[in-house]
């Protein structure tokens, strides 16, 4: 099978895998109306197509090494089984993330849920397999966890001042009687991305359990039963999401019927490019121990998909659209504590040797 063997390769993936997973979130953005809960179906679809076409390709080559095939058959069943459940914890994670982007917006979903995910995924990756400067990773968990707390008094105050002036023309007279608008408050976006980190910094560790050891299973296999855990739970999830949904009305199944091909396609789409994404980390922290990225410093750099998908919230899809001078510079300031907190811990396995 296809593997990186130099830290460079390993460190090309995960930037490829960062621009796929802070990517993908624009396919929901181009679906329009679509609701969130009938994009899944398609996007589970494409995560499981994707999967499966690379491990019977990049998967079987190289035959005097060993294949995909070859590793499956040698593979332990409880490390086949980690793999499948580290799927459906992503899948549940993930599709609160999308419920928190239909209601927040990319620019405030992705900082918090995955913020706190890869806080809680580096610090306990390091902790299974530890690898790189330890100050350096942990003070960089920590500069990340205070970004997440800038974003949601960013968020917050911006939705705040939005009401504010809504309510404005509605009472030209200070004397008259206040009629306010119901608008939507940050809390709802917020908690539904805290509880997408809480899962979603559990996923990554379970994938390096199924790959532990000499019967682990290897990253395209990883790849197809992390696959197989999100599509099959995601008939399990979604019927709940759809009777329960977190906005707007209960939906039927045949509201996933009657989209558009367009519509179905950026499904499949969105999925195909998470699992591109994902097969690039995987691969990349399973390269050679002697040039190993590490497992924490790979969650972590994939987790910089953070940027990529503020980035896209904030100058493509305006979500911050006039914004006071204050909420701009919390903004920045998030920012400016992310990167500085990726940076710490995209060096720390240099720093170690």
């Amino acid at each position: 099978m296809v593997l990186p063997t130099t830290y460079f390769a390993a460190l090309i993936l995960l930037i490829g895998s960062m621009l796929c997973w802070g990517s993908w979130a624009n396919t929901q953005k181009l679906a329009g109306k679509w609701r969130f809960e009938v994009f899944y179906y398609d996007y589970s679809i494409g995560m499981l197509l994707c999967a499966v076409i690379a491990a019977y390709t990049l998967g079987q080559m190289a035959p005097r090494e060993l294949t995909f095939s070859d590793n499956l058959v040698i593979a332990a069943k409880r490390q086949m089984a980690w793999a499948v459940a580290a799927g459906m914890v992503f899948n549940l994670a993930n599709l609160l993330l999308v419920a928190a982007i239909s209601v927040s917006g990319l620019a405030v979903a992705f900082p918090i849920s995955i913020g706190l995910a890869l806080v809680i995924g580096t610090v306990w990756s390091y902790i299974l397999n530890p690898q790189g400067y330890a100050p350096l990773i942990f003070g960089g968990a920590l500069l990340v966890l205070i970004a997440i707390l800038v974003d949601g008094f960013a968020y917050s105050g911006y939705l705040q001042a939005k009401k504010a002036e809504e309510v404005r023309p509605l009472n030209p007279d200070p004397r008259a009687k206040k009629k306010t608008a119901r608008t939507p408050g940050a809390a709802r976006g917020i908690v539904l991305s805290l509880v997408s980190g809480l899962l979603m910094g559990a996923f990554y560790p379970m994938v390096e359990i199924a790959k532990a050891g000499e019967v682990g299973v290897a990253p395209y296999g990883v790849g197809i039963l992390f696959g197989a855990g999100v599509f099959f739970s995601s008939l399990l999830y979604l019927p709940f999401f759809m009777n329960f949904p977190v906005e707007g009305e209960p939906l039927e199944f045949t509201a996933y019927l009657s989209g558009k091909p367009r519509q179905h396609l950026l499904g499949v789409a969105g999925g195909i490019i998470w699992m591109i994404g994902g097969l690039c980390n995987f691969c990349a922290a399973s390269t050679p121990s002697s040039v190993q990225v590490g497992p924490a410093v790979s969650y972590a750099l994939g987790q910089g998909a953070t940027l990529v998908s503020a980035l896209w919230g904030l100058l493509v899809w305006n979500e911050f659209k006039g914004a006071n001078e204050r909420t701009k510079m919390l903004i920045v300031v998030m920012l400016v504590l992310y990167v500085a907190g990726l940076a710490m811990i995209s060096i720390a396995p240099l720093r170690a040797r």
